[in-house]
């Protein structure tokens, strides 16, 4: 029987590659075995545990104070073992992480076809977002499987001279997992909380944006909760200890904005759906709240989904407090232009991207 070893590591791989694995394994045609690294470790297990997702390694890799140096080598000699030991046919990274870009170079040094979903994406900044762009690029010259999400990103393959027959426009899998974790009778403490307000959720982490950047960014999202008394903001804190510093220190106190820990799936996405708008620089982020309705201010100053800015859903505000200001206060005052992001078509795919990818694949391997 043909042998899969699907690899992830952190929260955002885990949702968008367990609906890979389930469809894999709910067709029974291939014998699927999954790797995790722990490259966050409380956050993914949340998201094996809500999809019912039991690994059959796990490198264990996460240490404090760990850095780029201890994640790619700790998953690079922990994958050597898993390659030996599993001996798959193919092996499914997702994305930018260090887990996948080490874990196709432990393939490609074992002589192993590597699959890469959510492949494409682009910036061409090497150094935003850091180390995500070279991740994803250096996997590129790795993969044998190219599974884009979109027509754009299968077009930045194509001009970097991949193979078009490699490369398959699939959609995106989180709107997959969305369509298990989202539901029109949810409930919580907190969107009781947030009842007749208007809810700002945000999500801030990116290496890149940590210090002034970020300080910047909670200082604005601040001043709207002041200054509007309907506005409610929640934010999930990372768990790194420079992001919850600064969080403390500049939104704490603040009686409209709660400050909580990082959400399994199933109440993220709930509770963005109960949100007005959504502050991000995340990745994930930018493709999930669309798909809910939901405008996206994006505080970075690039992104490698430019659909979504070109669809209308997200808009790219920068890191620094006064853009972000008026951006957000722009979209509070005025609801026509609020309208038309939240009702722009949602350019990531129909939740259907998992049986794409496992039809391509039986095809070639059955």
């Amino acid at each position: 029987m043909v042998k899969l070893l699907i690899v992830f590591g952190t929260r955002p791989e885990a949702i968008k590659m367990c609906p890979l694995v389930k469809e894999f394994r709910r067709r029974g045609r291939m014998e699927v075995r999954v790797c995790v690294t722990g490259q966050h470790r409380e956050m993914l297990d949340q998201v094996l545990g809500l999809f019912e997702v039991v690994p059959d390694y796990d490198l264990q890799i996460m240490q404090k104070g760990q850095t780029l140096y201890d994640v790619t080598t700790r998953v690079l000699c922990g994958m050597k073992e898993v390659l030996e030991d599993c001996r798959p046919d193919l092996v499914f990274v997702h994305g930018d992480t260090t887990t996948a870009f080490a874990s196709s170079l432990a393939s490609l040094y074992q002589q192993i076809p590597v699959a890469h979903v959510e492949a494409g994406l682009r910036t061409n900044n090497i150094y935003s977002p850091f180390p995500e762009e070279y991740n994803r690029q250096a996997i590129g010259l790795v993969a044998r499987y190219h599974f884009s999400p979109t027509r754009r990103a299968a077009d930045n393959l194509l001009r970097e001279g991949k193979p078009a027959e490699h490369i398959f426009v699939t959609g995106n899998t989180v709107i997959d997992a969305m369509q298990t974790t989202v539901r029109p009778d949810y409930d919580s403490e907190i969107t009781r909380w947030a009842k007749d307000s208007r809810l700002l959720m945000m999500t801030a982490h990116r290496r890149e944006n940590l210090g002034e950047p970020m300080r910047g960014m909670f200082r604005a999202i601040r001043r709207v909760a002041e200054e509007y008394p309907d506005v409610k903001v929640l934010y999930p804190v990372h768990p790194n200890p420079a992001v919850r510093r600064v969080a403390s220190e500049v939104l704490g106190g603040c009686g409209r904005i709660r400050l909580i820990e990082p959400l399994d799936p199933f109440d993220f996405h709930n509770l963005m759906n109960h949100a007005y708008l959504i502050l991000s620089d995340s990745g994930g982020v930018q493709e999930e709240a669309p798909a809910l309705g939901k405008p996206v201010l994006v505080m970075r100053d690039t992104t490698e989904r430019p659909e979504g800015v070109e669809a209308g859903t997200l808009e790219l505000v920068g890191t620094r407090e006064e853009p972000i200001y008026r951006a957000c206060r722009s979209l509070l005052d005025d609801p026509e232009k609020y309208q038309r992001m939240s009702r722009a078509q949602n350019p990531y795919g129909d939740g259907r991207a998992s049986q794409r990818i496992a039809d391509i694949i039986e095809r070639d391997f059955l």
